[in-house]
């Protein structure tokens, strides 16, 4: 396969990219609980169904939205494999987090001793 193929399976958007809008974030959201049709998707935005198509787009490119036909309409559905990659970014810096928590309540029940 040449360099020039494989360049163009690559996907446009990684999900970094596509949950960067807050839209593609609702978007991701209302899929969560059911498979829509874009009508029914753009009726939760003030924008025109054009502009949720688009979003849509981004969001299959990036692999977080998968298509369906039913007839002549299009279904959505969220396929939630690729957050795992968020989730994974975002445990390196859990640690962060856990240690201002545990300082805080190390802070707190300190103050607590102090008072009694």
């Amino acid at each position: 396969m040449s360099a020039l193929n494989r360049a163009s399976e690559e996907p446009k958007y990684d999900v970094f990219q596509a949950i960067a809008d807050p839209t593609r974030r609702g978007v991701l959201r209302l899929l969560g609980e059911r498979e829509l049709p874009v009508n029914a998707i753009s009726s939760h935005f003030p924008m025109t169904r054009t502009a949720v198509s688009k979003h849509l787009r981004i969001l299959a490119e990036a692999g977080l939205v998968k298509e369906r036909k039913v007839g002549r309409e299009t279904r959505y559905r969220l396929d939630a494999d690729p957050l795992r990659e968020i989730k994974s970014w975002l445990a390196f810096y859990e640690r962060f987090w856990e240690n201002k928590l545990d300082a805080l309540r190390r802070y707190v029940e300190a103050d607590e001793g102090d008072n009694e």
